[in-house]
């Protein structure tokens, strides 16, 4: 195969028929966009926007008006495939889950429902389908049982999610490697999973995430609060694993070779801890934000140190990460700033977009 750039990534999905979960979620707006911008028919299938903010931005930038958007839920059997049968999709990139580690621990069957059994739907439906070449399913990093050493997890480490969200997504994984295995082991069809890091960037309303808490108390003028300041995550900005899909996607439709599961990490040197992320964003934020760590009895248990090893993603498939954890703060706070004086967002998000996508590399 070629070499591939990310440019070419998206000139890839000109004309193609493409069907995405969740693409009223942060993610899923954001690939979206992506997508129409480079050409795709596509179709989207989800909840509304869990935030009234969410919803806001899925209506100012006018998904709705230009591209098929269908209002379900991926535990509708019945109306997924209604869905797959109008739009017959050629590449499938399934985003739709309960994404939050808390609300797991307070809603877990629902959690266990929509990601599990939420996948095995999405993958039913790519069963039955004439028309599906190549299907990601989007996980987590925590997928892996965390054994809090200091090294990065591969992708043949053992799958063992401690809370009921990262289990789910274990679970999921499981499943689409036995739909691989069961029903599509010639590759005719080719399956593959992502393990995306800790995501930062604008448009992310999200409760009880360390950014989007961020944003909220440095516009209402308070100190940030930590539960977990110590603990290390791989943050990186939205744009990363959204060009990782796109390339493993695209990379496996041409060779079914590519299939498998990746992790899609930061470098080393940007995995940083929370309490270090914090404060890149208030240096980046100005107006005097501060933080301050906050012990909070009682928490649900949360890893203290997180790393992924992306060599595999590296090494197969040409992609490496972009931006650094400083430039992936910076590039969030203008986009909260300029959605916070009412500026037109859609025109950041395209430069953000153009300078990820126009700079020299793979």
């Amino acid at each position: 195969m070629e070499k591939m750039t990310r440019k070419d990534d998206l000139a890839f999905y000109r004309g193609r028929r493409v069907f995405i979960t969740g693409h009223t979620g942060f993610k899923g707006i954001w690939l979206a966009k992506l997508l129409l911008d480079a050409g795709a028919h596509l179709t989207g299938f989800s909840l509304p926007s869990p935030t009234a903010e969410g919803a806001s931005l899925f209506a100012r930038l006018r998904l709705k008006e230009e591209m098929h958007s269908i209002e379900g839920d991926v535990r509708d059997l019945a109306a997924l495939e209604a869905a797959f049968l109008e739009a017959r999709p050629e590449i499938v990139l399934h985003l739709a889950a309960q994404p939050l580690v808390r609300e797991s621990y307070r809603a877990p069957v629902e959690t266990y429902a929509v990601n599990v059994m939420g996948t095995a739907n999405i993958l039913e439906c790519v069963r039955k389908s004439d028309a599906v070449r190549s299907f990601l399913n989007v996980t987590t990093d925590k997928v892996y049982e965390n054994k809090e050493w200091e090294w990065g997890y591969r992708e043949d480490e053992r799958l063992m999610g401690f809370d009921p969200y990262s289990n789910s997504k274990s679970c999921a994984e499981l499943v689409t490697a036995s739909y691989r295995q069961s029903f599509f082991p010639d590759g005719g069809v080719r399956l593959s999973t992502a393990r995306a890091g800790n995501v930062i960037g604008g448009g992310d309303f999200s409760p009880e995430r360390i950014v989007p808490d961020c944003i909220r108390a440095a516009s209402e003028g308070r100190a940030v609060v930590l539960r977990n300041p110590t603990s290390t995550r791989p943050y990186q900005h939205v744009l990363e694993p959204l060009s990782a899909y796109l390339r493993i996607a695209r990379a496996q439709w041409h060779e079914a070779a590519f299939s498998g599961s990746y992790n899609v990490g930061p470098e080393d040197s940007d995995c940083v801890t929370t309490g270090e992320l914090a404060a890149l964003f208030c240096r980046a934020w100005g107006e005097g934000a501060s933080w301050r760590a906050e012990v909070e009895g009682g928490a649900p248990h949360e890893a203290g140190f997180l790393k992924l090893d992306s060599s595999r993603i590296k090494a197969r498939l040409g992609w490496r990460p972009r931006w650094c954890i400083e430039e992936a703060v910076v590039h969030t706070v203008a986009w909260a700033k300029a959605w916070q004086a009412g500026e037109d967002v859609e025109k950041i998000m395209a430069a953000q977009v153009a300078a990820y996508f126009e700079e020299e590399g793979a």
